[in-house]
């Protein structure tokens, strides 16, 4: 017998509803390593007690949240599906779904998994997966940093409160500086890593520090075929919303994907919008058709990601004159 698992990922908790053709089995763990292994004790008992070929788990790509219980799921032996939260929502409006739950939901993972039967995740490399833990660490440290600058700006604090604050703020400086120190290390010493950042580095837009940043959370994208397809997975697809002649919507970024790499994204698409050629006439022509300025970020991230697939896929680094090499002679 085979049975699918679904499971509603949470900052700080998993809904767990499994199928196996009877009445659904459903759990709550922690999000932590320690709810990981009650996890997966509770998928042992009863791969044990209902005598299950199979088991296929299921959740969304939710970057951070849901990194960690896949990768341990996979290195037990379980199948594990990671799937793009825009196909989940597709897949409940097609049944009609009304109720919004983290109960409901999981359940609508664990049959959206049974009926459609997504291809399996692979983890990324080891070397991918550090560069990942060290420059998600290096924004918990920059956000810790900025809360007690929001402390000491508030003012109206004793002398002894300012003084600690102004340590820890030191203290958190020195922190970033040595993470940040890490990742270079770490990149360097791996060859791969070293040019795929390089290449990365010599799209216009793409500093060093945001190579680095971005490499550490873009797909494996040996998964995709089309630029289109990496776009989608970053969510910065454009969404349209019209009906017959009277509703105009305003087209909006689709934010189903991965949260943290549109942020990734975000600043050099501000840089690109003046210093990329192939971007700034692109964010020129929005804007004088009336496009409002984050709608123009939007499609210079798009385009950015369009210019990362093709210079990592062909291992070429950024030509301006790439557009114009391939029309056919004339």
């Amino acid at each position: 017998m085979h049975a699918w698992v679904g499971i509603d990922v949470g900052k700080a908790t998993l809904v767990v509803v499994l199928l196996r053709g009877t009445e659904p089995l459903r759990a709550t763990m922690d999000n932590t390593p320690a709810g990981h292994a009650n996890l997966l004790n509770w998928l042992a008992k009863h791969h044990r007690k209902l005598a299950l070929e199979q088991v296929h788990a299921c959740l969304e790509a939710t970057g951070m949240y849901g990194d960690e219980v896949a990768l341990t799921l996979h290195q037990t032996g379980y199948v594990v599906s990671v799937v793009n939260p825009a196909r989940i929502k597709a897949f409940a409006e097609s049944r009609l779904s009304r109720n919004k739950t983290d109960a409901a939901d999981a359940w609508l993972i664990a049959e959206f998994c049974r009926t459609q039967t997504p291809p399996a995740w692979s983890p990324p490399a080891p070397e991918v997966l550090t560069l990942r833990r060290l420059a998600r660490h290096l924004d918990d440290l920059k956000t810790m940093r900025q809360q007690e600058i929001n402390r000491l700006a508030a003012g109206a604090l004793d002398a002894a409160i300012h003084q600690r604050l102004e340590s820890h703020i030191a203290f958190l400086d020195d922190q970033i500086a040595a993470v940040w120190q890490d990742i270079h290390d770490h990149i360097d010493h791996h060859p791969d890593l070293k040019r795929q950042r390089d290449l990365l580095d010599s799209i216009p837009g793409i500093g060093h520090l945001s190579a680095c940043l971005l490499l550490a959370e873009l797909p494996d994208l040996n998964r995709f075929d089309r630029a289109e397809q990496l776009a989608a997975y970053a969510g910065v697809t454009p969404k349209q919303h019209t009906s017959g002649t009277s509703i105009r919507g305003h087209t909006r970024m689709a934010r189903q994907g991965n949260p943290t790499l549109r942020t990734r994204l975000y600043f050099p698409a501000l840089s690109a919008k003046t210093h990329n050629p192939l971007i700034r006439p692109l964010a020129q022509r929005l804007k004088s058709e009336g496009h409002c300025a984050l709608s123009i970020i939007v499609a210079a991230m798009r385009k950015l990601l369009h210019q990362i697939f093709g210079i990592l896929k062909s291992g070429q680094p950024f030509d301006p004159d790439f557009l114009t090499k391939r029309l056919p002679n004339t």
